[in-house]
Order: C-alpha cells, then sequence, then structure tokens
C-alpha cells in the first residue's frame, strides 16, 4: 500500500506537538508540586493550610488529615474565623497513670497579628466558660464579658494570654503578635523558604548555615529539627517547628539547636519537644524574640539551655515545658563561660520541673552576669529558683527583678545551695555569690514558699545574697520571716 508522505509529516508534527504540550504540563505540575520546598532537603507538602482564618471547609478537611484542629475552642479575631491548634501531653510513656503526674491534658492555641484594636470571641460547646480566670493575672483585656459557652473581649496591643476555664486542664493559649515587618524573597539563595502546608524534610533536619535565613509561613507546619551552624543566621515567620512524630530516647531532635554567632530567631512556635527545645551551645550574641515554646509531651523537654553561651537575649517569650522553661549550663571548662544573659518581658509555665535551673551539669570557670526581668511564672511545680553549682563554678553577679508569681502551694520558692550531685565529674561544690532578688509576688494559694540559703563549707560559700522587696502572700519577707531557711556557711545577707 502506498503511503501519502503529507498525511505521515502531519501526523509526525501532531504527535510532536502533544509530546511537546504534555511535557510544558509535567514541568508546570513539578515546579508547583515542589514551589515549597526548602533549598536545604527536599519536602513535600502532604496537607493544605489555609490562608490565615479561612473558613473554606475543603481546605479544613484537608488541614484535619494530619493535623487536626482543637475541638475544644473556636475564635473569631474581628468576625474572621481563626485556626486553633492542638499541642499534646505526657505522650507515652508519661501517661498521668503511669507518672501519677496529671498536667492537665492536651491544651489549644491559636495565633495571629494585630496593628490595633480588635475583638475577640471565644466559643466552646464543651467547656464551662464563665468562671474562665486569665493570665498572667495582669494581662490587659477589656470589654470582658462571659457566659457558660462563650467569651468576648478587646485588646489594643500584643500580647499572649493563657485562658483557662478549668485551671491548668486544657486552656486556650492565645498569642496576638505585633504585624510582621519582614517579607521573604522566595528568589534569594540565601532564604530557605516554607510556605503554608505540613513539611517533613529527609532526614527529619534542616540547616541554616551562614548568612541564610530560614523562614516559616503562617500555616506552615516543619517536622523536623533545626541546626543553626551558620553565623549572621535568622530563623523568622509565623509557622511551626513540630516535634510531634520524634520519639522520646530514639534519636529526637532538638527542635532548634544553634552553634551560630550572631543569630536571631523570631516569631515562629516550637511545638512538642521530645529533647531539649532550643539549646545555645558554644555561641554568642544570640536574640530569641517572640517564640512560643509549646511543650509538656515528653520528660526531658526543657525549653532554652544557653550551653556556655554569651551575650543571649531572651524576650518577649511564652514557654511551658516538662522539664526545666531555662536552664543555664557551663557544660565546658575550657574557658567558654556563661555570660551577659538576659531573659525579660516572658511568660513561664513548668509541669514538672523547675523554672530556672542555674549551675547543674556545669564545669565552667564562670556563670555571671544574669539578668532577669519582668516576669509571670503562671504554673509552676518543683523549686522555681533553683541555683545549685558544682565543679568550683563560680556563679556570681545575677539579678532576678519584677516577678509576679502565681502560687499553687508549692513547698519551695528559692533554692541556693553549692552541691554535690550526679551530674558532676569533679565531685566537689561550686561557688554563689552577689545574687539579688527584687520586686517579687507570689500571689494564690496557700503554701510553704520556701526561700533556703545553704552553704556547703568554708570553701563553697553563699556570700551576698539581697532580697528585696519580696512580697508573699501578702506578707513582706522580712529577718525572721517564717518563708526564710538561712543555713550554714552564708554570708552578707540583705533584707530590706
Amino acid at each position: 500500500m502506498k503511503t501519502n508522505l503529507n498525511e505521515t509529516n502531519s501526523v509526525h508534527r501532531k504527535f510532536e506537538n502533544l509530546i511537546s504540550k504534555t511535557m510544558k504540563i509535567i514541568v508546570l505540575i513539578f515546579l508547583v508540586y515542589f514551589s515549597n520546598s526548602a533549598i536545604s532537603g527536599k519536602s513535600k507538602a502532604l496537607a493544605c493550610v489555609p490562608d490565615r482564618f479561612s473558613n473554606k471547609p475543603e481546605q479544613a478537611v484537608q488541614l484535619q488529615q494530619d493535623e487536626p484542629l482543637s475541638q475544644d475552642y473556636e475564635v473569631w479575631i474581628n468576625g474572621v474565623k481563626a485556626k486553633v491548634y492542638i499541642a499534646r501531653v505526657q505522650d507515652a510513656p508519661w501517661e498521668k497513670e503511669k507518672t501519677k503526674l496529671d498536667f492537665g491534658g492536651n491544651y489549644s492555641f491559636t495565633s495571629f497579628d494585630i496593628s490595633g484594636p480588635v475583638e475577640v470571641k471565644i466559643h466552646s460547646s464543651k467547656k464551662t466558660l464563665d468562671k474562665t480566670v486569665f493570665r498572667p493575672d495582669n494581662a490587659k483585656v477589656k470589654k470582658l464579658n462571659k457566659t457558660s459557652n462563650e467569651i468576648t473581649f478587646t485588646i489594643d496591643n500584643p500580647i499572649k494570654l493563657s485562658i483557662e476555664p478549668d485551671g491548668k486542664n486544657a486552656p486556650l493559649l492565645l498569642f496576638a503578635n505585633s504585624v510582621e515587618e519582614f517579607v521573604p524573597d522566595k528568589n534569594d539563595k540565601n532564604v530557605i523558604y516554607f510556605g503554608p502546608g505540613i513539611h517533613k524534610p529527609d532526614s527529619a533536619l534542616v540547616r541554616v548555615r551562614d548568612n541564610q535565613t530560614l523562614y516559616l509561613a503562617e500555616g506552615a507546619i516543619l517536622k523536623a529539627g533545626v541546626i543553626v551552624s551558620g553565623n549572621n543566621a535568622r530563623i523568622l515567620g509565623r509557622g511551626i517547628i513540630c516535634g510531634n512524630d520524634f520519639v522520646w530516647g530514639k534519636g529526637a531532635r532538638n527542635l532548634i539547636l544553634v552553634r551560630g554567632n550572631n543569630v536571631t530567631v523570631k516569631d515562629v512556635i516550637l511545638r512538642g519537644g521530645a529533647t531539649w527545645s532550643m539549646p545555645l551551645r558554644n555561641c554568642h550574641d544570640i536574640v530569641i524574640d517572640n517564640i512560643k515554646i509549646l511543650g509538656g509531651r515528653a520528660q526531658n523537654d526543657d525549653g532554652i539551655n544557653p550551653c556556655n553561651a554569651q551575650d543571649v537575649l531572651i524576650k518577649n517569650c511564652f514557654i511551658r515545658t516538662d522539664d526545666d522553661c531555662l536552664a543555664l549550663k557551663g557544660m565546658q571548662n575550657d574557658n567558654k563561660n556563661v555570660e551577659r544573659i538576659t531573659v525579660e518581658n516572658t511568660i513561664l509555665w513548668c509541669d514538672r520541673a523547675r523554672i530556672f535551673l542555674l549551675g547543674h551539669e556545669s564545669r565552667a570557670v564562670y556563670m555571671r552576669d544574669l539578668t532577669f526581668r519582668n516576669i509571670d511564672i503562671i504554673h509552676f511545680s518543683m523549686t522555681a529558683f533553683l541555683l545549685e553549682p558544682g565543679e568550683e563554678m563560680k556563679l556570681e553577679n545575677a539579678l532576678f527583678e519584677n516577678f509576679r508569681i502565681n502560687g499553687e502551694g508549692q513547698k519551695e520558692l528559692i533554692r541556693l545551695k553549692p552541691t554535690i550531685n550526679q551530674y558532676m565529674k569533679t565531685k566537689v561544690p561550686g561557688h554563689i555569690s552577689n545574687i539579688t532578688f527584687k520586686n517579687m509576688k507570689v500571689t494564690g494559694s496557700d503554701g510553704k514558699y520556701s526561700i533556703q540559703l545553704t552553704g556547703a563549707d568554708e570553701k563553697h560559700m553563699v556570700s551576698g545574697v539581697n532580697l528585696l522587696g519580696l512580697s508573699i502572700l501578702g506578707e513582706k519577707v522580712k529577718t525572721g520571716s517564717k518563708y526564710l531557711q538561712v543555713d550554714n556557711f552564708v554570708e552578707k545577707i540583705s533584707i530590706k
């Protein structure tokens, strides 16, 4: 049979056009699919997270497939519905039935930006809201109205609130942020960008190197740990770094590990750590601003741990943990001290351990020049301020000023005691000197709230302690106060 050449060429052209169009479609799909991937490691968006305050039901269903929202609360900001997430507590093997500790169950949180007054409405079909308590106690809300299933109020400025219908049992955390100023350039080679969606990078790890910015857009949930090994680096954005998939004792990563210098971490939410949430190791010139750490899922989930770090500023943060909220450690003795650490304008909640732990696992020469001011402790368990240096470390020049503490009957508030414990390599105590507690007020339930000052021996003293303007349950702490216990090897105490 004779073949028509023109027809053959026509078929070839049509086939080539079809192939060309098909390839273009494949490339387009590829680009869209990976548009939210970071330049550091592959990442896949597994769920579509809606834009801020979106009410689109199809997007909400996609979100709940891998990121269930709170069933306890609904929140509206100026009439627009907000996303309310869940933070887990007491995952296995730390269930309350085994530990005999009850942290109140999973809790809810929401976060949004404000540039002026906004009205907040909270609805619950599962909780009675008319006796809800707002913490901190000095929270500035206006036009507050409470009914059995609804709360409304207005706020004028950025604020962090723990909204508690039933104490520590399943509260709602509300974070109102100032408007974000940074606009990331996704085409910048030094920007690691995660857009809205759930991201699971290879090896559950993102590395941030010199001069890089890791940016998590609102609605981004990064299920990985982040290591900042570079200098002049930043972590920014409204997204969540989530450790819910990590298992305690089985290679769990820090949510953020900082090893570089001149590093800023700002605005992001850290949820569900299974080991220390944010250690700062052997670094200097670090700023931690408006970070929300939402822990309690596993023991050993310390909040922020400056370890042999210098010139650290931690401000405007909210930290809830099972383990210590803030633990300062001088884990090495190679001339890298813990120095010039400031924590201010921050809200702290610890379910099981200490609010401040200074001196354990420490063998640096000095831990000194420390400032903690304008801080609210809304819930705590063990000793809130535990200063226990060992291995000859000198813990000195620390100021704790302007604290508001919600007491819930705790036995001990403050302990200053050079000590020997199981974490030490050299079994000798340390030294404590020039420590000031100023303008500190404890309110709430009756309790012992002991202030214990105890030296170890003549060479390992507690010296130069100032207790200025301390009030416990309305009683000013004075010499001879029932709250004050001064033992041997203590000198130069001033109480006013």
